[in-house]
């Protein structure tokens, strides 16, 4: 699957040669202050955790994994929107259900970048007509990540204990249904 340009953004997804870009992204504090207390990320985590997540989920065909966002005027990697079945890394993955996340440089923060990147992203995968509905959880304090949950037409579900094996903490829970039309 390709994820077509929206107004300002070009997507491609993700591989193992990313390494660097995933790396440098996860180099600042701020980016990193919801995921774990904003400790950046090492090079052998990269390695040897997330590059190894992401292939686990990665499925080109049903636009899985992790969406690099680029501008397309300076063609300037700022991030990447994640897509992949709800509670993947659980024993009851959620196939029709497709979580989204992201992650964007400090530097592009407060210019629409991350809504305008996962709507695109939810209108490319709704034409899927497995897919049931889109979700995305955050930190209870991540005031930002909501903002573009509910920009992105997400509605608010529950607040709950999320438990995966990289980390622990009380989460908001949103999701807006597939509304493709046949």
């Amino acid at each position: 699957m390709k994820i077509a340009n929206s107004t300002r953004l070009s997507y491609r997804l993700m591989n193992n040669d990313d390494a660097d870009k995933l790396f440098q992204l996860d180099q600042d504090p701020a980016v990193m202050a919801f995921i774990n207390g904003g400790k950046p990320s090492s090079r052998d985590q990269i390695n040897t955790v997330l590059i190894p997540r992401m292939n686990a989920y990665r499925n080109a065909v049903k636009g899985w994994g992790l969406w690099q966002v680029n501008t397309i005027d300076t063609n300037e990697y700022i991030g990447w929107v994640l897509a992949r079945p709800m509670h993947f890394f659980s024993d009851t993955p959620e196939i029709d259900n497709i979580e989204l996340g992201w992650r964007f440089f400090q530097s592009t923060w407060g210019k629409g970048y991350a809504s305008e990147a996962a709507l695109n992203i939810i209108k490319q995968l709704s034409t899927n007509k497995e897919i049931k509905c889109f979700s995305a959880i955050a930190d209870e304090t991540n005031l930002a990540s909501i903002g573009v949950m509910k920009k992105i037409g997400m509605s608010y579900i529950k607040t709950y204990r999320h438990i995966d094996p990289l980390f622990e903490c009380d989460v908001v829970y949103y999701q807006v249904s597939n509304n493709y039309k046949t």
